[in-house]
Formats: C-alpha cells, sequence, structure tokens
C-alpha cells in the first residue's frame, strides 16, 4: 500500500503553482527581515499550557524575533501577555524561561509592576514631572488559546488559532488536550538551517519511506498527508506486524489502551503543522508541541516539550520512553536531511524545482508565502534596497 494524500483543488490560475521556492528565500538577509515582518510577526507562536502557570504570579516567557513576551497568570485567575520590557529605560523585567512573581519588579530602577501589568511601584516619585502610573502599564501582547495552550503573536491581522485548526478541532478533541500536563521540560535544538526547511520537512511526506527506516518499519507505506488553509495534518497507523528493531518492536508490543480515544485512534500517529511554524505531534501515549523560531537567515531555534495526560501505568511508562527513543533516531535523520537541503538551496546553480501533485503541504506553504511576499516569485533576489523601495 503506497503513501496516500489527500490533494487540495490544483490551483491552475497559478503559473508557478507546480514549481518550488527559489533557493534564494533560504539564505537571503534582506529577504529575511521581510519575512520575519510579513509572516512571524503577524503569526501565533505557542508559549506554553494553561497547566504550566496554574498559580497567580506564575510565567512562562517566549523570546523570538529580537522580542521577549512574558505570559503570567494574573491574582484573578486570568492570564495575560506582556512585553517584557520595563516601561522606564528598557531593561528587561525577568530572565529566564519560567517563574513565579506576583508583582514584575524591574532589575534596574526597581519599578514594579502587578500581576495584571499595572505600573504600582517606582521610586523616588516625587521627581518625575507628571508621572501617571495609568499610562505606563506594561505594553500587552496579543493572547490566543487553543484547547489548554497558549499563543501570542506580535502584529494583528490573521485568523485566530481556533479558526486556523477548525478543520481538525473535533478529531483534537478526542485527545483531551485541557488534561494534559508537561511530563518533561522545554527542549531548545539549535540548528544551522532555514526556519521553512525544518517547516518543508516537518510536511513533507515523500520522504518517508526513503530516509526514514524506523517510522517506515512502523508504518509500512500507509503514511498520509493534507493541507488545509491554514494547517497541515500527517498520519501513520501502526503496523500489527512486529518491527526488526528492538524499541519499536516494544513500543507496539506495550502500548496500552488509552480509554478516552476510539478504536481508530489507539494506533495512530498524528501530526498537525499550524502556519508557518508551529507543530504537534500527537500520540496515544503523548502530545508533544514543536516551533521552528528563527533566529538568522540560516539559523533556527527548535523549541519543544512532551505533555500527557497523567498515568501511571508501567506499560505507559516504558511506552513514552520508547517513543522517545524512536523519534530522537527520527529527529537525528531529519537534522542530516535539512542540513543536506540548506546547503543545496546556498548554491548558485539551484533552481526552484518541480512540485508534484501529492506535493500538497509544499504547494500550500509556498502559495500562502508568495501571496505575502510577492518577491518570493523571483528566480534570484532583487537588487539590494528592494525591500525599502517596496515600502
Amino acid at each position: 500500500m503506497q503513501s496516500k494524500v489527500v490533494p487540495l483543488p490544483l490551483d491552475t490560475s497559478d503559473p508557478q503553482a507546480d514549481w518550488s521556492l527559489p533557493g534564494w528565500l533560504y539564505h537571503d538577509p534582506e529577504y529575511f527581515r521581510v519575512e520575519m515582518e510579513r509572516v512571524i510577526r503577524p503569526s501565533w507562536q505557542i508559549v506554553c499550557h494553561e497547566s504550566d502557570i496554574p498559580q497567580p504570579g506564575d510565567w512562562q516567557t517566549l523570546d523570538y524575533v529580537g522580542e521577549s513576551v512574558i505570559v503570567i497568570r494574573g491574582d484573578d485567575g486570568e492570564v495575560r501577555a506582556f512585553h517584557n520590557v520595563c516601561r522606564h529605560r528598557g531593561s528587561r523585567l525577568v530572565d529566564g524561561a519560567q517563574g513565579c512573581s506576583r508583582r514584575l519588579v524591574c532589575p534596574y530602577h526597581a519599578w514594579s509592576y502587578h500581576s495584571d501589568g499595572r505600573l504600582i511601584g517606582v521610586p523616588h516619585k516625587d521627581s518625575y514631572a507628571d508621572l501617571r502610573l495609568h499610562q505606563l502599564s506594561l505594553k500587552p501582547v496579543e493572547l490566543d488559546r487553543w484547547r489548554g495552550f497558549l499563543f501570542v503573536r506580535l502584529e494583528s491581522g490573521r485568523p485566530p488559532v481556533t479558526e486556523m485548526i477548525a478543520p481538525y478541532d473535533a478529531e483534537a478533541a478526542l485527545y483531551r488536550f485541557e488534561d494534559l500536563r508537561a511530563i518533561g521540560r522545554v527542549t531548545l535544538r539549535p540548528r544551522d538551517v532555514n526556519w521553512k526547511n525544518i517547516a518543508d520537512n516537518y510536511s513533507d511526506g515523500l520522504h518517508i519511506n526513503v530516509a526514514h527506516p524506523g517510522l517506515t518499519r512502523l508504518f509500512g507505506r500507509n503514511y498520509r498527508i493534507e493541507a488545509e488553509a491554514h494547517v497541515d495534518r500527517m498520519t501513520g497507523e501502526l503496523l500489527d506486524k512486529p518491527s526488526a528493531n528492538p524499541s519499536e518492536r516494544a513500543y507496539q508490543a506495550l502500548l496500552p489502551r488509552v480509554d478516552h480515544l476510539p478504536p481508530e485512534a489507539q494506533r495512530r500517529w498524528l501530526y498537525y503543522k499550524l502556519w508557518p511554524n508551529v507543530a504537534f505531534d500527537i500520540y496515544p501515549d503523548q502530545i508533544d508541541f514543536m516551533q521552528f523560531l528563527p533566529i538568522s537567515p540560516t539559523e533556527t531555534l527548535i523549541r519543544e516539550i512532551a505533555y500527557a495526560i497523567p498515568d501511571d501505568r508501567r506499560e505507559m511508562t516504558a511506552a513514552r520512553y520508547l517513543n522517545w527513543r524512536i523519534n530522537r533516531r527520527v529527529n537525528a535523520e531529519d537534522t542530516v536531511l535539512v542540513k543536506r537541503v540548506q546547503l543545496g538551496m546556498e548554491s548558485q546553480s539551484y533552481q526552484a524545482g518541480p512540485l508534484g501533485k501529492t506535493e500538497v503541504c509544499l504547494r500550500s506553504f509556498a502559495s500562502k508565502l508568495r501571496r505575502l511576499i510577492p518577491e518570493a516569485r523571483l528566480d534570484r533576489p532583487p537588487p539590494p534596497g528592494w525591500s525599502a523601495r517596496g515600502a
């Protein structure tokens, strides 16, 4: 049985619909700056799960595209997001990925803020002319929720997360995302490749049977991909045939029944990629999120963490460990693959290659990028300064 895809309706109006993106988009500094403004800043970025900040004052941060965002639970139980920047002299308020502070006190001059963002303390207050505390609250960042996960974005203009992932929301509901709890810590994996290279690879179905022998032993040739307007979906069904690999064979044998999942989901590995750079790996035993944060035209930080519904069965503990072992190998294989592609994209000899009708996720990604940045249609970069002239 060959891998199956659900094709999007082919775009016959765009002469470039059958072609991938040109290589210069994967390493050009000026294009990268435009992409951050038009693609990443207006896009939703996952921060954490609500269960990660259960108590008043609990906070987590997300640093990306030169900004630092703090998501904090207030004394009233509400979760809010702010720029992690003091309104006095611009100092960072908090350091690190997480913490708990009922008050946010700037380490530079001790200006202090309530957990709801209000400025509540200024040393030497009388020395400031016409100081109005209510006008100097922390600057808010737009926040959205989807099934317990918290997202932020730096600029508006795109649909809410619930609308973006609506085609698969009913399916996701089966997994009880709201009841998840972290079973690890956030890990950061730097990669010397453009972020799109990782995003492309995540949704690519053709390489599974070529470059991932472990997944092929687990799924056979039944890996499927499909694309909706704002989200890609990939699935693989675990085979009954025992794998020749010890870890894979043990996972197949030990994975226990999950009572809240229907029969068709008991042995399914499911993946969503939310436009443009947030992914969910959804297994019967656990759920991970993975985020591809751009650092430079040729550097990306993969940010990820695993969650699960509490389950102390020994079989489930073993299955989760084996899942990690299996996917550690898959990640290592993908690391090599995306680096090979990055090197090719940086060659002056590379020209955009053709996309097959079944490469629906890559087609969808390229189409959205071309709509947002028309220069992405060009085979070569425009003369330096093009982004300023087009502003």
